[in-house]
């Protein structure tokens, strides 16, 4: 397929998405639990990223030698 014929494509696509989303209420409803699912993988990403940027700008503990 030639890219304009994608791009049409997609546009038809998009639209069907549009009405689904408007007309019924179900669709409405998966849309946003993706979303919210999304935006608590992202939160736990970003917390998990913190946590370990964290440990890694502590201080390292030198292993102390007994002296002799």
């Amino acid at each position: 397929m030639s890219r304009l014929s994608w791009f049409l494509a997609g546009i038809g696509l998009g639209a069907f998405a549009v009405v689904q989303l408007r007309d019924n209420p179900r669709a409405q409803q998966a849309v946003d639990e993706i979303y919210e699912a999304a935006k608590d993988f992202g939160a736990a990403v970003a917390d998990g990223y913190r946590e370990r940027e964290e440990e890694l700008n502590k201080p390292a503990k030198r292993p102390t030698t007994p002296k002799k």
